[in-house]
């Protein structure tokens, strides 16, 4: 079963308890969360406090995305906060094993990122240690981008590698997603499919978020 994590990056801003309580209700399994810091990325988001405000309006996962350079200063604000994955990029961890081991210690599943331009060969020898590979389908930083379409080939190929490990890590995929293209990402091998103007876009969060359920799950 394929994973539908709505992303609050394109929810109403000043709305966002009632935003999230609602895709729960319209049938979303997680909730995606883009923490960004103006300096990896050129935006700026939400910080702990923030999401220990969210926590107490869901009681799905959080999916917390961190854009964030010097990721290791703020595992164990992240993990306080309540997130239950913690996810970083390759580009921003310096020493990623030991970032990684950082969000073992909070208690809480560790992810690892990469942007489009990243190969997959930066990430193949922590794979073994990892919960969740998110591959980015667009350049992170803002949302409503189009899904570039080379990212399907690398989704194919990450699928494969995690397919060869004795417990198979989640992939994520994030950016761009649509209607149209999400059971062509999900066939090549996602698992969980973050999905944020598509849903929060839309007039009739149920509606979408089964429609997208329908085209992600077919065979």
């Amino acid at each position: 079963m394929k994973l539908i994590a709505p992303s609050i990056l394109s929810a109403d801003g000043g709305r966002l308890g009632l935003e999230i309580s609602a895709v729960e209700k319209a049938g979303a399994d997680w909730i995606h969360v883009d923490v960004m810091d103006g300096h990896f990325v050129p935006n700026i988001t939400m910080g702990p406090a923030i999401i220990a405000a969210l926590r107490k309006t869901t009681r799905l996962p959080f999916d917390v995305h961190l854009m964030i350079k010097n990721p290791d200063n703020y595992i164990e604000a992240f993990a306080t906060a309540g997130a239950d994955y913690i996810t970083v990029h390759v580009e921003a961890a310096r020493h990623l094993h030991r970032t990684v081991e950082l969000i073992k210690k909070a208690g809480k599943k560790a992810g690892v990122s990469l942007n489009p331009a990243t190969p997959l060969s930066s990430i193949e020898e922590i794979l073994p240690d990892i919960d969740l590979l998110l591959i980015m389908s667009v350049n992170p930083g803002f949302g409503g981008q189009q899904f570039i379409k080379n990212a399907l080939t690398k989704i194919k190929r990450a699928s494969s590698m995690l397919a060869q490990l004795p417990q198979k890590p989640l992939l994520e995929v994030d950016g761009g997603i649509t209607l149209s293209n999400i059971s062509a990402i999900a066939q090549a091998g996602a698992d969980v499919l973050v999905a944020g103007a598509a849903v929060f876009g839309t007039d009739n969060y149920s509606q979408t978020i089964a429609a997208l359920k329908a085209a992600a799950n077919k065979t």
